[in-house]
């Protein structure tokens, strides 16, 4: 059985490397929603229903745990997603935001994300869940996903937008920045760069990656197979150049992507 891992578009990939990283010998299923991208915008109900939607085509591909790979749906639908499926359910939030916990030595916690994520005070809220006392400093910082899809890694562009994006994060003397959006990952270099040594950042889709191995470990689903998993992707549009993205992301060739119809998944 499969873990099946869902995202409003392609930022998810960059979980998926993480979770193959951790569990190297388990196959994965993704579905990126690239024909309504981005969730950010929509109402919390539409959220709701489109991740319901993603999930239930994971369903029919029979996986074992779905993993939310878009920081929207973890913070608007995952209690739905919990409620309507029986198998174990991870979202973002929750293990980025222990894992920034336990990093930080100042108890002062930078998140960047986008529009939606930082609106939703998503991280912000279950960190002070965790600790009240630790400050939480947030920032949108929405030009950083076409960077991230152009491939502008190393691009002074890149550098510009970062210095004008973190220069409060910088004032406000972090010590540690969640990346809260699955394609921060990819400029990474360049955040650490801008914001200093000093800072640690923190990759939700390690810290998801390392709570799926938990959760499957747990409940005794891991897979008993020793070769190499295998990878199936599917889209609800454009998957050309999903799949010249999808290589960026993952750092290698993927044979092929699966365009699915989306009247299938409201069915």
């Amino acid at each position: 059985m499969p873990i099946g891992v869902f995202d409003s578009g392609i930022g998810g990939l960059t979980v998926v490397k993480r979770i193959a990283s951790a569990l190297p010998t388990e196959d994965i299923v993704y579905f990126g929603d690239t024909a309504r991208v981005p969730y950010g915008s929509k109402s919390n109900s539409t959220v709701i229903e489109y991740s319901i939607q993603d999930a239930k085509f994971l369903m029919n591909k029979n996986v074992k745990a779905i993993v939310v790979a878009c920081n929207t749906s973890s913070s608007v639908a995952i209690e739905a997603l919990r409620n309507k499926f029986h198998v174990p359910v991870i979202g973002m939030i929750e293990p980025g935001a222990r894992f920034a916990v336990s990093q930080t030595k100042t108890g002062r916690i930078g998140v960047i994300g986008t529009r939606a994520t930082i609106k939703n005070k998503a991280y912000s809220s279950e960190i002070k869940k965790l600790n009240p006392d630790i400050e939480v400093f947030e920032k949108a910082c929405p030009l950083f996903v076409p960077l991230a899809e152009e491939g502008w890694i190393k691009h002074k562009a890149a550098y510009d937008i970062a210095e004008e994006y973190l220069k409060d994060l910088k004032k406000s003397d972090i010590d540690t920045l969640v990346l809260g959006c699955t394609h921060y990952p990819i400029l990474a270099k360049v955040i650490q760069d801008v914001i200093g040594e000093n800072v640690k950042l923190v990759d939700s889709g390690i810290a998801s990656a390392e709570a799926v191995k938990k959760e499957l470990d747990r409940i005794g689903l891991n897979t008993n197979k020793f070769s190499p998993g295998n990878q199936q992707f599917y889209v609800s549009d454009i998957p050309l150049k999903f799949k010249a993205i999808a290589e960026l992301f993952l750092g290698r060739k993927i044979a092929d992507v699966t365009k699915v119809d989306l009247e299938l998944l409201s069915v």
